[in-house]
Formats: structure tokens, sequence, C-alpha cells
């Protein structure tokens, strides 16, 4: 099957390293202060293969990805734990200097965010989520952190292929850039807009139907925002399907830029960014080659690296992230980083979240403790601030006055459920609880044949809704909750695992459900 079909439609997740640092109350949000030296980059351009700051002088762009705004929470994950100054702290003492906030055109008209804990975010609660993000640029710049405002999603539910639907037509995509390229005109802290999330499925690079090519759309978009704001990184993602008929991962093939390149009115603005991913992810020909993994770096270069190496333009990974759990994992991810790092190449890895449930994050389910493990592999290319620093002292954190309403209870002890069907076999894990809700992820992994469709249903009381939920399709009955697997998840190949979860309002979270598989199998 095509990524297109397998790929993710991933609900993000990373945790954040502990820093040591004075803990302060700042604008009435608890948080880390920010260090005396804290400073962003200023306006950025590009010059051949860099990034270039207003005096000339070379700038690696290093971003991690902190999702949310683009669901139905339309505010960055894990608020509902932590504040947003300590996990903006955290990101910069992992040694990040931006990062890369994903949206949905539905959230910037929205009228409220949800989730956010109102003890630990007490002036965060009531802004929509347009003022949100304001305030997310402010407290960044505060840290030292650039920020790459991402067009993640159209509506807040799933991606889109294209850069329109049926709902939101490429006139709302381009008002809603240059609506957001006025209101942060004079605001250097953000420097570049990521135009659309992964173009892939019918999107063509040059292909020359207005309906389907990514390149003119980009074109079209690009000089928008720029006769609004010339001082703007416009960032590029390539798409699924080369010119050619073969794939890569969405987003992720560019090799059409080297005869037909984005050209913009305004002048060495343009930032090509593929996305690349494990095995674990999608299961990509390249992976399975006797050389692996030394066959990565030519694939690469030939997919997208050459843009930089021959000086077209630079290039900024725009996404890159894994659980880090395989044999193959670890093996793409130590080779990515040499490459990246011998280039001297921009990257913006995901996520921070822990809720991707694809990649995991760079801190683990609360929200705070680092992925250790994964920090010091991209310890070459972030520095010496990549290592985790001491947790601070329990003395040193300010406790709010816990309340019923708002206050996250801790979650359950990793509470695991498993079972089995003909074909699945089925572990859910409870990952976070709060008074107000659950997050749940589940691993479905073929045995001996293919599931062509497949659902999982459990017991919940207390449950009242669904707030989101990734490769899954759910309803309630009678406090029983069943999701069936759909998009990327429909299908599940023997020997393969998807991970798949949702987001639940319930006043409580069920302790060691039993769960439900059905199945109908591949012939």
């Amino acid at each position: 099957m095509p990524p297109a079909i397998l790929r993710r439609a991933r609900l993000r997740r990373a945790l954040a390293a502990t820093v040591t640092a004075a803990l302060i109350v700042v604008a009435g949000v608890v948080g880390t202060a920010a260090p005396a030296q804290a400073a962003t980059s200023g306006w950025l351009s590009t010059s051949g293969s860099r990034v270039v700051t207003s005096s000339g002088s070379a700038y690696t762009i290093k971003a991690t990805a902190w999702f949310g705004m683009e669901t139905p929470n339309c505010t960055p994950h894990g608020l509902w734990s932590i504040s947003l100054d300590s996990g903006l702290a955290r990101i910069a003492a992992m040694g990040f200097n931006t990062i890369r906030l994903p949206f949905s055109n539905e959230c910037l008209a929205a009228k409220s965010s949800n989730s956010i804990n109102a003890q630990v975010n007490p002036k965060l609660v009531s802004l929509t989520p347009l003022k949100l993000m304001d305030t997310v640029i402010a407290r960044a710049k505060a840290h030292g952190l650039n920020v790459i405002l991402d067009r993640h999603r159209p509506d807040s539910g799933s991606q889109s292929e294209l850069w329109y639907t049926d709902r939101y037509s490429e006139k709302r995509w381009i008002s809603d850039w240059t609506m957001l390229a006025k209101r942060y005109r004079t605001n250097s802290t953000v420097i570049g807009f990521d135009l659309h999330n992964e173009p892939h499925g019918a999107a063509c690079w040059g292909c020359g139907d207005a309906k389907r090519d990514w390149r003119a759309a980009a074109t079209r978009a690009g000089n928008a925002v720029l006769a609004v704001n010339p001082r703007l990184l416009i960032i590029v993602e390539g798409v699924e399907r080369e010119s050619d008929g073969t794939s890569t991962w969405w987003g992720g093939g560019l090799r059409g830029v080297r005869t037909k390149p984005v050209t913009l009115a305004v002048n060495n603005r343009v930032v090509y960014s593929p996305h690349d991913y494990p095995a674990t992810v999608y299961p990509q020909s390249w992976f399975s080659a006797s050389n692996y993994p030394a066959n990565l770096p030519a694939i690469w270069e030939r997919n997208w690296g050459y843009i930089q190496t021959k000086g077209i333009a630079p290039v900024l990974l725009g996404e890159f992230g894994t659980k880090y759990e395989t044999s193959s994992d670890r093996k793409w991810l130590k080779t990515l980083v040499r490459y990246l790092d011998a280039r001297r190449m921009g990257f913006m890895y995901w996520s921070f979240n822990p809720n991707s449930g694809d990649t995991g994050g760079l801190v683990k389910d609360d929200w705070v403790t680092p992925q250790k493990s994964k920090l010091a592999v991209l310890a070459p290319i972030l520095g010496e601030s990549a290592t985790p620093k001491p947790a601070p002292t329990a003395s040193s954190t300010p406790k709010p006055t816990p309340t019923k309403s708002s206050t996250p209870t801790p979650a359950p002890s990793p509470s695991a459920s498993s079972a089995n069907a003909a074909g699945l076999r089925v572990t859910y894990v409870t990952q976070s609880a709060w008074a107000d809700g659950y997050v749940a992820q589940i691993a479905v992994t073929g045995v001996k044949k293919a599931a062509k469709s497949w659902s999982v249903s459990w017991r919940s009381p207390g449950i009242t809704g669904i707030v989101n939920s990734w490769g899954l399709s759910c309803s309630i009955a009678s406090s029983v909750v069943t999701c069936r697997g759909s998009d990327w998840a429909a299908l599940v190949a023997a020997g393969q695992t998807v991970n798949v979860g949702l987001q639940a309002a319930a006043s409580s979270a069920p302790a060691n459900p039993v769960i439900t598989v059905r199945s109908k199998l591949a012939s």
C-alpha cells in the first residue's frame, strides 16, 4: 500500500527535558525564568544554501514542534499538566532555538480553546486561540525562541492532501496567512510560515494542473504573504508522488525543484522543507536494502539534499522523529543526525509532545521527564544543551491549591490491557488522565493475516464524549466506547503494528478495561 494509505494522521506527542532554573510567576503563569541573555535571531533571509541573519552570518534553525493548536483543543497539548513557560524553558534548555507551532484554520476562527489547566495556566484559559497564539509567541521570545507558524490542517479533524478542501478554500487559506502576516508584521520572533503541511495524494509539483499543482499554489500564497511582510521566510514542503510516479513521504518529494523551483517576487525568501521518517512509521523499500543504513544519504541527497548541496536554496528538514525502540529506527536516526551535522542543515524535530502516536516525543508522558536516549543522539546537532539537566527540587516549585474542576489527577501507572482476536493482538494503555478526561493509546498488531477491518470496544464509566482521535472512528453507547480503525489504520498488515488513540472527555479513566476485539481478515 502507498504511504498515503498507511501513513498516520497523527496526534503528536512529546515531553520536555527538565532544567535547573528558578521558577517564577510571569504574568500570572507559573513558569521557568527565561535566561537574561535570551535573544531571538531577528529577521532572516537566504543566501545560496544558507539561512542568514541581517548581518549576513549563517544561522541554523534548530526547531521542535509543539502541537495541539491544529486539533479540536486549539491549544498546545500538555497545558493540562505543565505551564506554557516551563514547556518553552525546557525546549530552550535542550538546545533548540525555534518552535514549530502547528495550527488549523478552524482554530484561528474559534472563540475558545479547551483542556488548559486553570491552576497552572490561569491567564490562558479565557483566551481565544488567536490570542493564545499571540501569548505563545510572546513567551517564546522571552525564552530566546523563534517561532515558525505551520498551517497543519484546514479543519481540526484531519490533514488534507491539498491546500484547500470543500470547507476551506484556497482564498481562505491565503487570507488567513495574510492576516497572520499583518498581525506579526513587526514581530521578528515569527521568522517564517510553513505554508501547508504534507501535500500528498493528488498533489503534484509543477504539473500545470491548477487544482493539484502545489508548486504553483505555494507561489501564489508566498507572494501574497510577502506583499504584507517581505521579511518572512516562506517554507515550502514537497509532495508525496514525484513526477516519475515514485512515492516518498508525505511532503517529502522535492526532486522537481531541480528544474522547477519556487520563484517569488521577493528574492532570498524560499526554504524547502521535506519530511522524513523511519521504518516504524512506514516500511519504505529502502529500509530493507542489503546496504541499509549506508544507502540513506544517497536517497536523501537525491530527493531533497541536493537543493542545499548545489546552492539552490537552504533545506530545513521539516519533520523527523521516532520512538527510538527498534534497531532499524536507531540506525536511521543516527545516520540522519550525521547527515544533518555534516551539512549544517536546519531541522524541526517531531515532536516535543509525548502524545504523537508514531514517534512519541522528547519527554515522557508526564511532560517533564526527558527522553535521554533521544536527546543524546541529537546532541551533535543541538549542542551541549541537549544533555538533560537535573530537575528542580520539590521545594523550588510553587504548588497551586488543588481544585476539583481544574487540577489534573496523576495518570494511572501505565495501566495496560491486552486482548487477542483472530489475526490481531491489541494493547490498550491509559497514557494520562485528569479530572475531566484521559488520553489512551492502542497498539494493534497483525499476526498471520492482514485485517481488512477491525474494531475495539471497552467500558468507560463517566465518559461524555470523544474530544479527538487519530487512526480511529469512535462512538459511545451506554458508557461503552467502540472504535473502528480508519484512514491510515483501517488496514493492518500481517506483522505490522499501528499505534492509534483518542482523547476522551470523562469524569474518570477506566482502570484495566476489558478490551473486546473484532476483525475481518483478508482471504
